[in-house]
């Protein structure tokens, strides 16, 4: 009985181990996030006439939505989609304050999502919010203003991942009675998990427990839901895919540009400055002020797609 009552005490303490580790290993992710969030900079202007507008049931389902000023006809639209290892992040805290004022300034219509976190929510199902986000936007184009032929998608970090897939995998779209033909283009801002079992296998260990979270260990699943391995084409017509100077976000930039190059899809990549996570953070909140150096490459090439 001895035996037995000190191999019970050694499995509770293996298992309050094991909780300690994992508890300390999203306390290591959360202060991560906090001193990369200290790189926000100068504060953005207030952007004007923002609604607040529901897509589904779940009170997670919601949008901010942004009319373009001084738009002649119908505008074009930017959605942007947050990050958070999707798990964590919405519309308010990860979007970054520069970009509301910014693209609606340029004549362009903006609009940030929310959408529902794992692990109520699976990766696929974050996918069909986005589209189910953009599907309503898209019947209500002409109260909102939009341009439904001009339409771009981008997204940061984990939400440049599933701007990606969404860009690649057009299952996501169809769910939503949409296409590829219902975007001009698709801009992924420094992302890492493009192909997920190369980034499980060969990422920072601090993300490792997001990872599992979030793609589990079913190699099947984690391929599906790797934009970099389902680029075959048809895909969305354009990409820029901007980043800084991560290993693993280069690693898998690259690997997501050269898919897309020979599935014969219209792709540009640019790197800028940055350190880490800091980095990571700066080129979100940063994004649409006209001193940060990716905001002019962006604005030239959303004028390129969308004209004028």
């Amino acid at each position: 009985m001895r035996t037995s009552a000190l191999l019970s005490f050694a499995a509770l303490a293996l298992i309050g181990a094991s909780i300690a580790q994992a508890q300390q290993g999203t306390l290591r992710e959360r202060l991560h996030e906090r001193m990369a969030a200290r790189s926000a900079g100068p504060a953005a202007p207030a952007a004007e006439g923002k609604q607040t507008l529901s897509y589904g049931r779940d009170p997670l389902q919601v949008l901010d939505f942004y009319p373009a000023h001084n738009a002649t006809g119908r505008a074009p639209l930017v959605v942007f989609v947050h990050g958070g290892g999707w798990k964590r992040g919405n519309k308010d805290n990860a979007d970054g304050g520069w970009k509301a004022p910014h693209y609606t300034a340029a004549g362009y219509a903006y609009a940030s999502i929310n959408y529902r976190l794992v692990p109520d929510a699976t990766v696929e199902q974050q996918g069909a919010d986005i589209a189910a986000a953009l599907k309503y936007l898209l019947d209500r184009a002409a109260a909102l203003g939009i341009d439904p032929t001009r339409v771009v998608l981008m997204g940061h970090s984990a939400g440049a991942h599933l701007v990606a897939l969404i860009g690649t995998d057009e299952r996501y779209l169809k769910g939503a009675g949409l296409s590829f033909r219902d975007l001009a283009g698709v801009l992924p801002i420094d992302g890492a998990a493009y192909d997920v079992p190369r980034q499980v296998s060969e990422g920072p260990r601090i993300m490792q427990q997001t990872y599992a979270q979030a793609f589990g260990a079913d190699p099947a699943r984690q391929r599906a839901l790797s934009p970099a391995l389902q680029s075959d084409a048809p895909n969305a017509a354009r990409f820029l895919i901007i980043h800084v100077p991560r290993p693993d976000g280069i690693a898998q930039a690259e690997e997501l540009e050269a898919a897309l190059r020979k599935a014969g899809t219209l792709v540009e990549r640019h790197e800028f400055p940055g350190t880490g996570l800091q980095g990571h953070a700066e080129i979100n909140r940063q994004l649409g002020n006209p001193a940060y150096a990716a905001t002019p490459v962006v604005d030239a090439w959303l004028k390129r797609l969308f004209g004028g």
